[in-house]
């Protein structure tokens, strides 16, 4: 199986910076996309996505996050990190990351998800 661990979020004052860390594991071939989301309580039937980079580095990112989030991958280390700078009370919400991981022996590819992590931007 995979299993993606999501680390780093927690409580910061408007201004502040986190950075996110979301490792990936198991029987794994290839990692292709891998992104992040969020997902405010109040929103349960909305999700959104954050930032995403692929196999071949290039990214995009939500307009409301655009100049002030960074997010890379370190293939070597199987991880995918999301750097967020300039944090707003709007930010606040569950943070999850998702990768598209091709398994060895396994045909075709799947999408995974971890299980999230609580940033809370207030003062």
């Amino acid at each position: 199986q995979v299993q993606l661990v999501e680390s780093g979020g927690g409580l910061v004052q408007p201004g502040g910076s986190l950075r996110l860390s979301c490792v990936v594991s198991g029987s794994i071939f290839r990692i292709y996309t891998m992104a992040w989301y969020r997902q405010v309580p109040a929103k349960e039937r909305e999700r959104e996505m954050v930032a995403r980079i692929t196999d071949g580095g290039s990214t995009n990112y939500a307009d409301s996050v655009k100049g002030r989030f960074t997010i890379s991958r370190d293939d070597a280390k199987k991880t995918v990190y999301l750097q967020m700078d300039s944090l707003k009370p709007e930010d606040t919400a569950v943070y999850s990351c998702n990768a598209l991981v091709g398994r060895i022996g396994v045909t075709g590819i799947d999408a995974y998800w971890g299980q999230g992590t609580q940033v809370t931007v207030s003062a």
